[in-house]
């Protein structure tokens, strides 16, 4: 029997784990951004910067986990989500139960 495919997560505490579901969402370990899988503006940095962006690059379940872990959303593929962070981060994290 063939091991199914596994997928290495960021998890709220800051660690690596491993799932046999891939991530909903994409991060930057450096910046403590995430977005989408398809976001422009990291897939446009991993064309012009081969290797290196991939080496900071994190994956996340849910959007509660990349908060929890103190990320923030995207301006750009998360625009709104974004504008709403920034307006308020306590009361945004609030709303997924993130302290």
């Amino acid at each position: 029997m063939e091991r199914p495919r596994m997928y290495k997560l960021l998890g709220a505490d800051g660690k690596i784990y491993e799932s046999v579901t891939p991530g909903k969402y994409g991060g930057n370990g450096k910046l403590k951004i995430y977005g989408r899988l398809d976001c422009p503006s990291a897939l446009s940095t991993i064309r012009r910067f081969p290797g290196s962006y991939e080496k900071s690059r994190v994956f996340f379940a849910d959007e509660k986990t990349a908060l929890a872990a103190g990320f923030r959303p995207c301006g750009n593929c998360l625009r709104d989500k974004y504008r709403e962070y920034m307006a308020d981060p306590a009361a945004y994290k609030a709303k997924f139960g993130v302290e």
